[in-house]
Parts: C-alpha cells; sequence; structure tokens
C-alpha cells in the first residue's frame, strides 16, 4: 500500500524538511548538491478577477492547496508577447525593448533574439546543469520567416517544442528541435494542450536521473479559438460572464478609449461576450487534466516532493468591463491582476500570501532555486522565495511597482470600422475598439499602507487617472481631481523613477 506521502493529493510534500542548497559551480555539480527540480506551466490570457480560476478545481488542490496562493500576483504588462519577454528576462519592457505582439513591436524579432533573449534564465538553467524541456506557445511572432523560422531554437532549452505564432488548438506548426511539424484537426493526435501534456510526460519518463529537470508548459488555453476537446464542449452551457462590479458601466473619467464604448452594451455584444467567457472556461478543463497527470506522473517517478510547480498565467482578461466586450491591453485590475501558485520544497501548504508579486519576479524566483547568486544576474524583479518559504530565505516585499503598456493601432481605418479612423485595434464586435496608438500608459501601484493606482498616458492631452482600490474596488471614480496636489507629485515621481529603473534600482522605489 502506497504511503500517504507518496500521494498526490492537495498536502502532498508538505512535512517535508528541507534543505535548500546553494551550488558552486566549477566545472561540473557536486555530486553533494541535491537541486530541486521546477515545472513552470503558464496559461494564456487566465483572469483571476473575474472567476478565471474557478474550473481549475484539481490544480487549486494540487498546486494551491498545497502550497502558497500569492492573492496581489500582477503583470508587468497585459499584453502577451511583452507579459512573456518580461517572464523570460525579469526586466520590464522598459528594458527588453517589447512593446507588442508585432514584429515591429519587437516580439520575438532578430533584435530580442539578439539581446533580451539571450540572457533569459533557461540560459543560466542550462549552466546549472538543469535539463531544460519546453512546449507550447513561446512568443506571438515566434517562428516566422522574417525572425529566423522554425530553425531558430532560443538558447537555454534542450527539448524545444514550440508553437510557431499565436495560440491554435487545431490546424498548427510547431518547431520541434528547429525542425518543422505540421499538425491538423485529429483530437487525439493534435489537440494542443494535450500534445503539451504527453509530451511532457515521454521528457519525464526518458530523462537522465542524474540532472534536475525544469520543464516549461505553455498551453494555448484559454485564449482565442476558445476550441474545447470534445468531452468538454457541453460544460458550463448556463454560465455567463459574471455582472456585477465595474460590468457594462460607463468609462466615466477616463482615458478616450474607456469612453467610446456604447454603453449600455447591445444584445450583440452581451451575447458574444457570454459565449467567450464559457468558452474559456472549457478549454480550461484541460488544463486542469494536465496538472492533475503532471502531478501524478511526478509522484509515480519519486519526484513530486523535490520539485517546484509554478501556475501563472501571462495577463488577465476582461468580459464586459466598463462595456469592453472581450481582451485585455487595460490597466484596470481585471486585466493586471494574474494567477500565481506554487508548490514544493519547504512551502508550507494552504498559504494566502498577501505581499505584491510581479511576473518579472519568477526569473529571479527560479534562478534562486537553482542556486544562481542573484547578486550577478542583473533583473528588474526580485526571487518571492523568501515569501512563500521564509524557512530557506531573508528577503522583503516591494513598496512600489510598475505596469505599462504601449497601445497598438493600425495606420488605416478598420474596414469593418471605417467611421472609426485610423490609429485603433481589436475592433470587434460590433465596432468597440480594445487598443489604441495611445493607450500608451504607465502606472505606479502599491498595496503598502495604501491601495491606490497613478497612472499617466502618453498622448497629446497627458491623461492621468488615479484610483483608492480600498473605497472603489471596482476603480469605477477616477480622483485625480480631489487627492491631494502632494500626493499626485510623490506619485509621479515614483512613477519617473520606475520607468527609469533597471536591476537593483527597481526593488527599493520608496
Amino acid at each position: 500500500m502506497a504511503r500517504s506521502e507518496d500521494r498526490p493529493h492537495a498536502g502532498g510534500g508538505s512535512t517535508l524538511v528541507f534543505t535548500l542548497f546553494t551550488c558552486v559551480v566549477v566545472t561540473i555539480r557536486s555530486a553533494a548538491c541535491a537541486a530541486s527540480n521546477m515545472v513552470l506551466i503558464l496559461s494564456d490570457d487566465q483572469d483571476v478577477y473575474l472567476g478565471g480560476m474557478t474550473p481549475m478545481k484539481k490544480s487549486q488542490a494540487l498546486i494551491g492547496d498545497a502550497g502558497a496562493v500569492f492573492v496581489n500576483s500582477f503583470t508587468a504588462t497585459p499584453l502577451c508577447c511583452p507579459s512573456r519577454s518580461s517572464l523570460l528576462t525579469g526586466n520590464y519592457p522598459h528594458n527588453h525593448a517589447v512593446r507588442n505582439n508585432s514584429l515591429s513591436g519587437n516580439c520575438s524579432s532578430l533584435l530580442w533574439q539578439q539581446g533580451p533573449e539571450s540572457g533569459a534564465f533557461p540560459v543560466y538553467l542550462q549552466k546549472q546543469q538543469y535539463h531544460t524541456f519546453f512546449a507550447g506557445k513561446y512568443l506571438n511572432k515566434y517562428g516566422k520567416k522574417e525572425a529566423g523560422d522554425v530553425g531558430h531554437v532560443p538558447p537555454g532549452w534542450d527539448e524545444w517544442h514550440a508553437l510557431v505564432g499565436n495560440s491554435q488548438y487545431y490546424n498548427y506548426t510547431l518547431s520541434v528541435n528547429g525542425k518543422e511539424e505540421k499538425h491538423g484537426d485529429s483530437y487525439e493526435q493534435d489537440y494542443l494542450t494535450d500534445l503539451i501534456l504527453n509530451r511532457s510526460l515521454h521528457f519525464l519518463e526518458s530523462r537522465n536521473p542524474g540532472r534536475p529537470f525544469f520543464l516549461m508548459l505553455a498551453p494555448p488555453a484559454p485564449h482565442s479559438p476558445w476550441i474545447a476537446a470534445p468531452q468538454y464542449e457541453k460544460q458550463f452551457i448556463d454560465v455567463k460572464a459574471p455582472r456585477e462590479g465595474s460590468f457594462d458601466k460607463p468609462g466615466q473619467d477616463k482615458h478616450w478609449l474607456l469612453r467610446q464604448p456604447t454603453n449600455p452594451m447591445p444584445s450583440s455584444s452581451l451575447n458574444f461576450l457570454d459565449n467567450a467567457y464559457r468558452k474559456r472556461w472549457q478549454t480550461l478543463l484541460s488544463v486542469d487534466d494536465m496538472v492533475e497527470k503532471l502531478v501524478t506522473k511526478l509522484n509515480d517517478l519519486k519526484e513530486l516532493n523535490n520539485t517546484y510547480i509554478f501556475y501563472t498565467s501571462d495577463n488577465g482578461y476582461h468580459a464586459g468591463q466598463f462595456s469592453l466586450p472581450i481582451d485585455k491591453r487595460q490597466l484596470y485590475e481585471f486585466d493586471i491582476r494574474i494567477p500565481l501558485m506554487v508548490r514544493g520544497p519547504g512551502i508550507k501548504p494552504k498559504q494566502a500570501l498577501q505581499a505584491p508579486v510581479l511576473n518579472i519576479d519568477l526569473a529571479p524566483t527560479i534562478l534562486d532555486i537553482s542556486g544562481v547568486n542573484l547578486s550577478y544576474v542583473n533583473m528588474d524583479g526580485q526571487s518571492f522565495l523568501s515569501q512563500m518559504a521564509p524557512s530557506l530565505r531573508n528577503g522583503t516585499a516591494r513598496s512600489f511597482f510598475l505596469v505599462e503598456h504601449t497601445g497598438e493601432g493600425q495606420p488605416s481605418p478598420d474596414p469593418a470600422c471605417p467611421q472609426l479612423g485610423p490609429g485603433l485595434s481589436q475592433c470587434i464586435p460590433d465596432c468597440v475598439c480594445e487598443d489604441a496608438y495611445n493607450n500608451t500608459y504607465a502606472c505606479v501601484r502599491t498595496l503598502v499602507e495604501h491601495n491606490l493606482q497613478y497612472c499617466e498616458f502618453a498622448d497629446s492631452v497627458s491623461f492621468v487617472e488615479m484610483y483608492n482600490l480600498t473605497t472603489d474596488p471596482h476603480q469605477l471614480e477616477n480622483i485625480v481631481k480631489k487627492v491631494d496636489p502632494t500626493l499626485l507629485q510623490e506619485m509621479n515621481l515614483r512613477l519617473i523613477k520606475l520607468q527609469s529603473c533597471a536591476g537593483e534600482s527597481c526593488h527599493d522605489v520608496k
């Protein structure tokens, strides 16, 4: 009969007595150094604010209940490619220079490959003798001919199974260790979430047991086109997007982009967003299965108690907030808050941690666990190992942090919405635009002493928004004209410091 601590239940590994060794690598890793394995699961566009974790019952039990849930986890930028670039490099967008999801915006461009990508965290892990594995969506423009085609395998990865382009569930192309592999529409062979899982399980079975491993799994869910596995197509048929908070509220006193949607929303927009909301949940059920099967495999291999498992997303999402039908890119809580759960050695179960963390903190945390001396790594993020496992590390949480976004637009009017003119993008459904060239902003956010957000737009009027989230958690009222000018000046100075920070100077803005 299996011992209780060997079973993949919610509290698995919680009683483990663990010492984190810091390894000094000269030519080979010391045989006495017990390095921990790591798994990072990165979903695509999964919110936490609007119930995006609700379908993830197994994941919440097997990771969250077995370890720590960070209730104040944020992305440094609410858009896929810049956010993923921040996760990989540990840097804010103003330092890795990926502005949006286009090649011209530096997404997987040659400039990115020659610069930030060469210093991403997998490069350090490989030097620490980790056996590294990647499967799923990498960056939105990865594999395009103008960016090295499928033959470009980023440094630091031993095994590479990367999606070419943006999220798909069927009919896609992979780069498998630099070779093109085309897939069709067979569920058993091609459904991308399941393929990622199956290849990761094969990797675990065939790996070199003498080396620690790092897996990064990046399924497409719950990103559009929202195609559920056949067995889950009828789930949540009565579910609708939540109607409370800022749902279908006018964007009064907000940047002009938030004032352009029709309010109240037409029934066509409501039907569209409800359908999308439901399908997003359906696609996540396969990710939940992925977590369960991965934990089971690690347990069968007797590696579970020596493995950190991270679960997070690249950005949040909205569905009807301020009458914006569906997307991300906005500065509000629904788009910048992301799920983050971690289990692993030294992490006590059932922790709900309040200190703010960012996706730029994942890279230094992973390197900290691997034994890299972070004083030699120039990253804007900081390790949160001390927060989830204080017995292993000492450390402090940041007081202020930055959220930034560079707006994306089209030089000519959208043919479906010619009346709107040029400079906008993502104008679906019903010609409601989710982004624009001058939807370019930077925000300073704090949860220490006060729960405040202060944002400045790079537009012709230097528009400013400020929110007190203690009294106004849904950010309904822009209080910039009501607060003490001294406070505005203080927040402005902090924003200036954060927008120009790099490395250590990003950690201690007061």
